[in-house]
């Protein structure tokens, strides 16, 4: 019916290079959306969160099955009419493209963009993360910003993770989605 809202459930993605905010925006926002949240770096392989945690940046091969499982847990959400979240650097077009037609289309970005001295700011605050300050750099050179892409909501970090997640729940009503 004209004017009738058709609640379809969505898989958005909140990506950005490392400590811009994407596990605590995106926690923000699944509350706010009443959608589950999962946290991306939990479903690396160990073998990726050692490389990391030595501060070997990540190549495109092993960030590929990652990426895959990201997938595959948004596809099955999907398939259950439920929505969800998740954070996940998401640093290259190809990657996004592949977690998009994971997703089969339905699939939202919010980029968490920063300065580098704001990012390296709050990464050094940050306590018992396996990401060291040191992969920064190597992050922000594979960085392919998602300017112009499809359903991509971009948010300036230089605020409190309130304003932040507000105006990312503004950029996706925007987009047409909503609690």
């Amino acid at each position: 019916m004209p004017g009738e809202r058709m609640n379809i459930a969505h898989a958005i993605i909140v990506m950005g290079v490392s400590g811009c905010g994407k596990s605590s925006v995106g926690e923000k926002l699944a509350g706010a959306l009443h959608l589950a949240f999962v946290e991306g770096d939990a479903l690396h392989p160990a073998a990726n969160v050692e490389k990391m945690s030595k501060g070997i940046p990540l190549s495109d091969a092993d960030r590929m099955p990652w990426l895959d499982r990201i997938g595959e847990d948004m596809k099955a959400s999907l398939e259950k009419g439920e929505g969800i979240i998740v954070s996940c650097s998401a640093l290259k077009r190809i990657y996004r493209d592949r977690l998009r037609a994971a997703a089969g289309g339905n699939l939202f970005f919010v980029y968490l963009e920063g300065s580098r001295a704001l990012l390296t700011k709050r990464m050094g605050e940050r306590k018992g993360h396996f990401m060291p300050v040191s992969l920064l750099e190597s992050q922000l050179a594979t960085l392919e910003a998602p300017t112009g892409e499809p359903s991509v909501v971009t948010v300036d970090i230089d605020d409190t993770i309130d304003g932040i997640a507000a105006t990312a729940l503004e950029g996706l009503a925007a987009l047409g989605i909503t609690a």
